[in-house]
C-alpha cells in the first residue's frame, strides 16, 4: 500500500517531465494490472454469492428441528446486520465523505443509471429467469433465488443432502479460488493504488483519510452502543463483556478471519461468560457464517464515499437496495481475510456505482478488515449471551464479575 502510495505519488509529480512514465506505467501496465485484478473481483461474486448463501442456510441444520433457539439467533443476527448497515448509510450521509473531491482522467469516465422507483426494486427483487439474473449481476434476485434454493434442499430431506453436498464441495473450490485471489492482491493492489495516486496525486489523501476515520468510527460505535444496548437488555454490563471478550477480539484483529476465532471464541463464551456450550456450539459457528455486521459497515460507507467521488446522487431506492442486499448477502460472506472486497463489488454493481471505485478504498482496507473481523467476533458472542439467556443457559454473575475465576484462565491457555 505505502509503496503504491509513493511510485504513484512520484509519478504524479514528474510526470509531464517524462511523459512515457505516464503512457507506458501509469496507463499501460498498472492500468492493465489493476483492471484485471477488478476483473478478477468481479469474477468470484456471482459464484460466491450463488453457492456460500445456499451453504450458509444449510449451515443451520435441518430447519424443522432447529426450533426457537434457531430462530432467536438467526432474528438476531439480521437485526444487528441490519442497523449495521443502516447506521452507516445514515452516519456517511450526514458527513458525507469524498464530497468535493473531483476525479480526473479515466477513473471519472463513468455515465451512472437511473434510479429505480421503490416498486420496481420490490418487484424485481424475485427473478423471472435465474440464469438470466446470473449473466446480468442482478445480485437481490440472485441472492433470493439461492436462498429459496438452499430452504428447498435443506428441507428436501434425505434427497436434498447429495444437492448440499455438491455445493459444499463446490464452495470449497470457490474459496480456494478467493484465497488464490487474495494472494494475488498485493500486486493488483499495488498497481491500482500507484495508477490512482500517479493519476488523482497527493490531494486523494484527505478523501481517504475521512473514509477510513468514518468507517472506524461507526465500527467502534456499534460495538459500543448496539451491542452495548442489548447486553444491557438481559443485565450484562458492556465494559465487562469487552473485558472477557479481549482474547477473541484481539486473535481476531490479527487474523481477520472470523472462522479461525470460532475455538477461542467458544472457549471464553463458556469460561469467561458462563454461556453453556449446547448454546454456543450453534450460535457462535453461525454467527461466523452469516453475521459480518463490520463488513455491512464497510459496504455502507464505500458505498456513499464511491458515489460522492464519482459525483453521483444515491436515492432512497439506492439506499434500499444496499440495505437489502448487505443484510440478505451477509448470509454468503465468507469468513476468511479481505472477502468483504468481492462482496463490496457486489453491493457496488446493485446500485449501479463503478466497481473500479474499490481502487480508492482498498489501500485501507487491510486494516479496516482487522478491525471489522473483532466487531463480527464482538457480535457473534453479544448475540449468544442474549440467546443464552432468554434459554436460562447464561450465567450472568460469571459475565459480570470483574476478575476471572481460575478455571476460566487455566483453560484459556495462550490466549490470553
Amino acid at each position: 500500500m505505502l509503496a503504491g502510495m509513493i511510485v504513484g505519488i512520484a509519478l504524479n509529480m514528474v510526470g509531464s517531465a517524462i511523459p512515457w512514465a505516464s503512457d507506458f506505467l501509469v496507463n499501460g501496465v498498472f492500468y492493465v494490472v489493476g483492471a484485471v485484478f477488478v476483473a478478477m473481483l468481479k469474477l468470484m461474486v456471482v459464484p460466491l454469492v450463488l453457492v456460500s448463501l445456499v451453504c450458509g442456510v444449510n449451515a443451520m441444520g435441518d430447519l424443522r428441528a432447529i426450533g426457537r433457539v434457531g430462530a432467536k439467533t438467526f432474528g438476531l443476527y439480521f437485526m444487528t446486520t441490519a442497523i449495521a448497515i443502516i447506521l452507516a448509510l445514515t452516519l456517511a450521509r450526514f458527513f458525507s465523505p469524498g464530497s468535493g473531491f473531483e476525479l480526473t482522467g479515466g477513473l471519472a469516465e463513468y455515465i451512472p443509471r437511473e434510479a429505480p422507483s421503490l416498486a420496481e426494486v420490490l418487484i424485481n427483487i424475485f427473478p423471472e429467469n435465474p440464469i438470466q439474473a446470473m449473466a446480468d449481476g442482478q445480485m437481490l434476485q440472485i441472492i433470493v433465488f439461492a436462498l429459496l434454493f438452499g430452504f428447498a434442499a435443506n428441507l428436501a430431506g434425505e434427497r436434498g443432502k447429495p444437492i448440499v453436498k455438491l455445493f459444499s464441495d463446490l464452495n470449497e473450490v470457490i474459496l480456494k479460488m478467493v484465497m488464490m485471489i487474495i494472494l494475488l492482491a498485493p500486486v493488483g493492489v499495488f498497481a491500482l493504488i500507484s495508477r490512482t495516486f500517479a493519476t488523482e496525486g497527493i490531494e486523494v489523501f484527505g478523501p481517504l483519510v475521512g473514509y477510513f476515520i468514518l468507517v472506524a468510527s461507526v465500527l467502534i460505535l456499534h460495538l459500543v452502543f448496539t451491542y452495548g444496548l442489548i447486553l444491557k437488555t438481559i443485565g450484562i454490563k458492556p465494559l465487562r463483556f469487552l473485558k472477557h471478550m479481549r482474547a477473541p477480539m484481539s486473535f481476531a484483529f490479527s487474523t481477520s478471519s472470523s472462522a479461525a476465532t470460532i475455538p477461542i471464541t467458544l472457549n471464553t463464551l463458556k469460561n469467561r461468560l458462563g454461556v453453556k456450550s449446547s448454546v454456543s456450539s450453534f450460535t457462535v459457528p453461525l454467527g461466523a457464517t452469516i453475521n459480518m455486521d463490520g463488513t455491512a459497515i464497510m459496504q455502507g460507507v464505500a458505498t456513499v464515499f464511491i458515489a460522492n467521488v464519482y459525483g453521483i446522487n444515491l436515492m432512497f431506492t439506492d439506499y434500499l437496495m444496499v440495505v437489502l442486499t448487505a443484510t440478505l448477502a451477509s448470509i454468503g460472506t465468507a469468513a476468511v481475510p479481505s472477502a468483504g472486497l468481492i462482496m463490496l463489488a457486489m453491493v457496488l454493481g446493485q446500485v449501479g456505482l463503478p466497481v473500479e471505485g474499490i481502487a480508492l478504498i482498498i489501500g485501507v482496507d487491510r486494516l479496516l478488515d482487522m478491525l471489522r473481523t473483532a466487531i463480527n467476533v464482538a457480535g457473534d458472542s453479544a448475540v449468544t449471551c442474549v440467546v443464552a439467556h432468554s434459554e436460562g443457559a447464561l450465567d450472568l454473575k460469571a459475565c459480570n464479575e470483574m476478575e476471572v475465576k481460575k478455571s476460566a484462565r487455566d483453560n484459556s491457555g495462550s490466549f490470553e
